[in-house]
């Protein structure tokens, strides 16, 4: 088992996954099944699932879909998504999702974290926090809902989410999503420092040696999009995963 997780996250769009750049620029890379299936074969730690559009749109998790996820899935499996209850959990757990991702109801009403997690239990819920450097180069929480910074503290943020009971917390860098250009280490470090749970780090792996870097600079975790979809100077969709050796080359085992 390697020292440190290497976490897919696939991006659901309509049924279909699409890959972003700085949360924009929306592409289609292919049918999530397919996906999943060839992470199944590469023997993947664990999977990240978030519907981008769910809470924009005002919906729920497409249960359905979810199933068919949980049903071809043979790696734990994280479900973000459309999720502002206790009874959308409880259902997303009884369909075989390990944990479920918050955001847009977390920004809203952290106490849905507490809810959750007194009912399932803090390894369950998941907090994913975006975050965007402002025009003075400072970082700032950044709702994906509108597009909009937002003014409170966000390394307090973290601190009131993790207090609040999430067992994990993704943090993702805006300014580098999509672009594998490499991470925002300054920003890992602060992250990991400001909490006392695991980090998953995501926005802007390009390569093995940024793994290593994230990890190094405090991430328990490092999760990407692009760098396991695209391939070559052109970007041509080719979903694959780094093989094991590799990993446990630059990452360690336990």
């Amino acid at each position: 088992m390697l020292k440190s997780r290497v976490i897919p996250c696939l991006l659901l769009q309509d049924e279909g996954l699409v890959k972003t750049v700085k949360f924009a620029n929306q592409k289609y890379v292919g049918d999530p099944i397919n996906a999943i299936r060839i992470f199944n074969d590469k023997e993947v730690d664990e999977l990240i699932v978030l519907d981008i559009s769910a809470s924009k749109d005002g919906r729920d998790p497409n249960y359905g879909l979810i199933e068919k996820f949980s049903s071809e899935c043979f790696m734990p499996l994280c479900y973000g998504g459309g999720i502002r209850s206790v009874q959308q959990a409880r259902q997303l757990f009884a369909l075989g999702v390990e944990k479920v991702c918050l955001q847009t109801a977390a920004l809203e009403d952290p106490s849905i974290i507490t809810h959750i997690a007194d009912s399932f239990g803090s390894q369950s819920v998941v907090i994913s926090v975006d975050i965007k450097k402002n025009l003075l180069g400072n970082y700032k929480l950044y709702r994906s809902l509108d597009g909009k910074n937002i003014e409170q503290p966000w390394l307090q943020f973290l601190q009131n989410m993790v207090k609040a009971g999430a067992g994990e917390v993704i943090v993702n860098s805006v300014d580098l999503d999509g672009t594998m250009k490499g991470m925002d280490l300054a920003l890992i470090r602060e992250a990991a420092s400001a909490i006392t749970v695991p980090l998953i780090a995501v926005g802007g792996i390009g390569s093995l040696p940024d793994m290593k870097a994230a990890i190094n600079a405090g991430a328990s975790a490092v999760s990407a999009g692009s760098f396991f979809v695209f391939q070559g100077p052109h970007r041509a969709v080719l979903i694959t995963y780094p093989d094991y050796r590799e990993l446990e080359n630059i990452l360690g085992k336990k």
